[in-house]
């Protein structure tokens, strides 16, 4: 019988990358830092290895995240990713991290917060723009 990846592997594994790419580390650089090789670390991120408990806590002190932070958004009565998915997606997406870093590196919370209203206008013209085409 074939493995199957469990959805709580990947959202764990989704959650690995994001704090691993926040903290601008490469696969290989997270991998040395636990003890594996890259390859590895990719398959904790897609899911298709479990990552073993102290190995989670190697990643967590790697990462200097608290280890119960890879299970943010889980619920735990049913076992599958809650709405935090949605975020972990969002985060995943082109260029989502570089904005919110680049956001983070402002030291002005006025203009933080006029660069966030800007995006939301966009991306609403966006959305009332693709409507009027229909």
């Amino acid at each position: 019988m074939a493995k199957r990846a469990e959805p709580t592997d990947k959202f764990v594994g989704q959650n690995i990358r994001l704090f691993r790419k926040a903290k601008g580390f490469s696969q290989t650089q997270l991998g040395d830092a636990i003890g594996v090789t890259f390859q590895q670390v990719q398959k904790y991120e897609n899911g298709f290895n479990r990552v073993g408990s102290s190995r989670l806590a190697r990643i967590a002190i790697a990462l200097d995240v608290p280890v119960q932070s890879f299970f943010a958004g889980i619920m735990p009565q049913q076992g599958k990713p809650g709405p935090a998915e949605s975020v972990g997606d969002m985060l995943g997406g082109p260029y989502a991290l570089d904005m919110l870093k680049a956001l983070s590196d402002i030291p002005n919370a006025k203009i933080r917060r006029a660069l966030v209203a800007l995006a939301e206008s966009i991306a609403t013209q966006k959305e009332k723009g693709s409507e009027r085409r229909r």
